[in-house]
């Protein structure tokens, strides 16, 4: 059974604080990894944001139509990562599948309608 939370400003601060504890800097640049004599340092994007409130019914001592929340996102994707070899670095961009799968189809999806469009028009 899930507990109630109760939003006290000591709760909310605990919340704020492990918020931020998800974004330190130790999860933007991950541990360095060895293989081979080379060392790689993986780097990725922590976007997050987050809001609360609260209201009140029409009576302030009745409970109906009153409540309070609060909440946050943190979203993480890897970017690319520092490859260390023979004294030297260099970048490499991480590639994200999906963003070119999903240009393909859209690309494929115009053409294949100025194809259709252009077909239905010739007599």
């Amino acid at each position: 059974m899930a507990e109630e939370a109760t939003f006290t400003p000591q709760g909310i601060q605990r919340l704020v604080a492990e918020a931020k504890d998800l974004m330190t800097v130790r999860q933007v640049v991950g541990e360095p990894i060895e293989r081979d004599g080379a060392t790689l340092v993986p780097v990725v994007e922590v976007r997050g944001g987050g809001g609360g409130g609260g209201g009140g019914g029409a009576n302030a001592t009745d409970d109906i139509g009153s409540g309070e929340g609060i909440g946050f996102f943190i979203r993480a994707r890897p970017v690319g990562s520092y490859v260390m070899s023979d004294g030297k670095v260099r970048w490499e961009p991480a590639i994200d599948v999906t963003k070119i799968a999903v240009f393909g189809n859209i690309v494929a999806l115009i053409l294949f309608l100025a194809i259709w469009k252009s077909r239905r028009r010739s007599p």
